[in-house]
């Protein structure tokens, strides 16, 4: 009698492992999903400048890709862009 009750219940641990695996993907996609929509709201991740000088070519050209940005972005004016813009030339 005691060896057929036990058997009824034989299948409830397969269960639980299965659904344990089940939330464990659910869990590992939800993860991946909430890195990749923080890193976007970050926005693009800048490169640290290099330890060598820039040459004066190439800070003018990226100090103007910054003012441009910024200007695009909405940061600052027309009027402020335009004298940052001829201070640079």
């Amino acid at each position: 009698m005691m060896g057929n009750s036990m058997m009824g219940w034989a299948w409830i641990w397969p269960v639980l492992v299965l659904i344990g695996i089940v939330l464990l993907g659910y869990v590992a996609v939800r993860l991946t999903q909430n890195r990749r929509s923080l890193d976007q709201a970050a926005g693009p991740r800048r490169e640290s400048p290099p330890a060598q000088a820039a040459s004066s070519a190439d800070a003018s050209s990226s100090a103007r890709s910054i003012l441009d940005e910024r200007f695009a972005r909405g940061e600052i004016d027309d009027e402020e862009y335009r004298r940052r813009r001829a201070e640079l030339a």
